[in-house]
């Protein structure tokens, strides 16, 4: 059963952040590609509303870490929105991290943290919540998230038509709670919010 998502509250604050947000992604985009050039055109929909939405979905308190950040989608502009909570990062890209430490200095976001590694060599403080956009299957990502998840934390991801495709074999190695919510972006898309997240004991 799916669930609608909460509706996020206008912010002048936050959308100040994101118009010089989508200004240096455009900019960056014509020499690093952070983007597709077919959604570049769509950014505000496509990639600042999609990444927007998870915001009801995350825990009102704790650190946040997004995987495979690229170019800041969903964690940056989750950041412009919570410019109080520590936000990790995790891009091992030199040149996309170089890109979010930039963004993040002229966005005035100085709780974001940008770490230039591969998730598997990260290290990062207990996390309260860990979101992650268009990386990998569900399998792996359980254990990227597993890693840097306090006790209690959660796992917020956007997934396509494989949702539940990707559930069913996750659920080979791993044992977790599941919800599920509409995209407000894209009508195929589903955002699984995922708790009590174990190893299965015959891993």
């Amino acid at each position: 059963m799916k669930h609608p998502i909460a509706t996020v509250p206008p912010d002048p604050a936050r959308d100040a952040r994101l118009a010089t947000y989508r200004d240096l992604l455009l900019r960056w985009n014509a020499t690093i590609n952070l983007v597709s050039a077919r959604t570049a055109t769509e950014v505000d929909h496509r990639h600042i509303a999609d990444s927007l939405q998870l915001l009801p979905l995350l825990p009102a308190t704790g650190a946040i870490a997004d995987l495979g950040s690229g170019a800041g989608l969903p964690g940056l502009v989750i950041a412009a929105a919570l410019p109080d909570r520590d936000v990790h990062l995790v891009e091992s890209d030199r040149r996309k991290a170089a890109f979010l430490m930039d963004a993040a200095g002229r966005m005035g976001l100085p709780g974001v943290k940008v770490h230039p590694h591969r998730i598997e060599r990260a290290t990062l403080p207990p996390i309260a919540a860990v979101t992650a956009r268009a990386l990998a299957p569900l399998d792996p990502l359980l254990g990227f998230a597993a890693r840097f998840l306090a006790p209690g934390g959660i796992a917020v991801f956007p997934k396509g038509r494989t949702a539940e495709q990707e559930l069913t074999s996750a659920a080979t190695h791993w044992h977790f709670k599941t919800e599920r919510f509409d995209s407000r972006t894209d009508p195929e898309a589903t955002i699984l919010r995922l708790s009590e997240i174990r190893r299965a004991r015959d891993d």
